[in-house]
């Protein structure tokens, strides 16, 4: 009896999830897994006197967690994930604000916290509930002030900018800002009103800039190299251009690219220049295609979408999943100042799969056939 109900919903799962985007998510989760062993194995082994499969081994277990993770969000009923979006917003703020006090500084930077088994970047876990917190409030409709809700709405966003800002971490903190301007911008808020937003910002932080410079300057360091590159250290920016460059088309070879062995944290947020340089820039052309494809998909659901907030959500993570992707390759290919924003899916870290996952899977679960069928 069991057994049969067991089956009858393996079935339904099937039969109403967008397979599409559901295999582009486990193609992208099979090549970080492919690309964490081509580029990890020299570093653990001959740089750091580790096992080869050291890291390969760690970047494999949380694979295995991330799509466990993926699949038990996708699998719940639709209803009951939207009731506990705020609880699970809350418990990953909570972590996010314990991060100052008992968070592990890594080369200047306070952003985990360490499990133990594990260090956990807070941010990561944050970002998809923070974008679907934030359509609760904006669909929220006793709001007696229209205003109000996006007034409400920005405050939350300055919360977990501070929060950032103070760890430091520019690149998170500019990907939650334009991913909360398509957001609002698609709920229908007045152009005037993001416009008003983003100077505030602006102003905002400007004078964080010149009110402490010893903790914020290399916020200004970062955009003077950047604009003036005589004038700031561009190794890694420059390292990752270059090695996209003798990549070429074709690639040098799998394990034959230098970047991973000169550049620290090339495993993380130069993933995309290691691969354009060992596998050509073929390959990295259609990773970024696959990316686009599932927004195509995310979109050509909304369209089906009757209800207002499982429409905006979706465009909310839809926008959260491209900007991600695209800073890290304006990044790499030297486009935008350096960040530090690792690759959904690709980037070798604990803390990335498992929020990539959890974007997956709520992206799966609100994708679900429930009155319209596409194909």
């Amino acid at each position: 009896m069991l057994e049969n109900i067991f089956k009858l919903k393996i079935i339904n799962y099937w039969r109403n999830i967008d397979k599409k985007i559901l295999i582009c998510f486990l193609i992208l989760f099979f090549l970080g897994v492919f690309f964490s062993f081509s580029s990890t194995s020299s570093l653990a082994g001959e740089r750091l006197n580790k096992d080869y499969y050291f890291f390969f081994s760690k970047h494999l277990f949380f694979t295995l967690l991330a799509l466990s993770i993926m699949f038990s969000i996708s699998i719940l009923e639709t209803s009951f994930l939207k009731k506990i979006i705020i609880p699970l917003f809350i418990i990953s703020l909570i972590l996010l604000i314990l991060v100052p006090i008992i968070g592990v500084e890594v080369k200047g930077a306070k952003r985990w916290i360490d499990l133990y088994f594990f260090r956990l970047q807070p941010i990561e876990l944050v970002k998809p509930f923070f974008i679907l917190t934030t359509v609760k409030i904006l669909t929220f409709e006793k709001f007696q002030n229209p205003k109000a809700k996006y007034l409400l709405s920005f405050s939350l966003l300055c919360s977990v900018i501070i929060l950032l800002i103070d760890q430091p971490d520019l690149g998170q903190s500019i990907l939650l800002i334009v991913s909360w301007i398509a957001t609002v911008f698609i709920s229908g808020i007045s152009l005037f009103f993001i416009f008003s937003f983003f100077t505030i910002f602006l102003v905002s932080i400007s004078l964080l800039l010149y009110a402490m410079p010893e903790k914020f300057g290399y916020i200004t360091n970062r955009l003077i190299s950047f604009i003036d590159p005589t004038k700031g250290d561009k190794f890694q920016s420059s390292s990752a251009l270059d090695a996209i460059k003798l990549g070429g088309l074709s690639g040098q070879g799998m394990g034959e690219g230098i970047l991973k062995e000169s550049v620290p944290e090339a495993h993380t947020d130069y993933i995309i220049a290691v691969i354009s340089e060992e596998y050509g820039s073929i390959i990295s052309i259609l990773i970024i295609l696959l990316f686009l494809y599932i927004t195509f998909r995310i979109i050509k659901n909304c369209v089906n979408q009757e209800d207002q907030i499982t429409k905006i959500s979706l465009c909310g993570l839809a926008s959260l999943l491209l900007f991600q992707t695209f800073i890290h390759i304006g990044v790499n290919t030297n486009l935008i100042p350096t960040t530090g924003m690792t690759l959904p899916f690709l980037s070798y870290g604990g803390s990335s799969l498992i929020g990539s996952s959890i974007l997956a899977g709520i992206i799966l679960n609100y994708t679900k056939n429930k009155t319209y069928l596409y194909e």
